[in-house]
């Protein structure tokens, strides 16, 4: 997420102070598809869900956990059993399969995803400090394996990541 712009200088200022230069949109249409990302309830968020939800099992979604100064917002959340669950986007997370640079604004989108993946590691870390176990799947993975890998954590042993 940008966390600032500076509109005299043209550039933006990502997580843990990274400035970069600021994208503007090269198109409408790069607007309109920008504008209709969400942050929650994502299709691959919802298949998910219903997977969990047709194995039985119950769940708090968007729950926000406190966590020494971080607010965490796991898409799925056991709380019973420390169970954090997120479903990362391929773009946005840089999955190893499927991501792609944008040929526009590359000056912009290198440190994002990098600012993304470290993000991504500081929360994983914070919530294993916290006693909370994470498990990640990619949202080509759901709804199968996702359900599966979601299910063996709750079965498995209670080792954090």
């Amino acid at each position: 997420m940008v966390q600032a712009r500076d509109a005299g200088t043209g550039t933006a200022t990502l997580a843990r102070g990274v400035v970069v230069p600021y994208p503007w949109p090269s198109d409408e249409a790069a607007t309109r598809i920008a504008r209709a990302n969400r942050r929650v309830d994502t299709a691959p968020e919802r298949l998910l869900r219903s997977g969990l939800h047709r194995a039985g099992l119950r769940f708090r979604k968007d729950l926000p956990l406190r966590l020494d100064g971080l607010v965490v917002r796991p898409d799925v959340v056991f709380t019973r059993a420390k169970l954090a669950v997120f479903v990362d986007g391929c773009f946005w997370h840089s999955c190893p399969r499927h991501q792609h640079v944008p040929k526009r604004n590359r000056s912009y989108w290198v440190p994002k995803f990098a600012a993304n993946r470290a993000r991504d590691r500081r929360v994983d870390v914070a919530l294993a400090v916290a006693g909370w176990r994470v498990v990640r799947i990619w949202e080509h993975d759901v709804p199968d394996p996702g359900v599966s890998v979601v299910v063996a954590a709750l079965e498995g042993p209670r080792s954090t990541v």
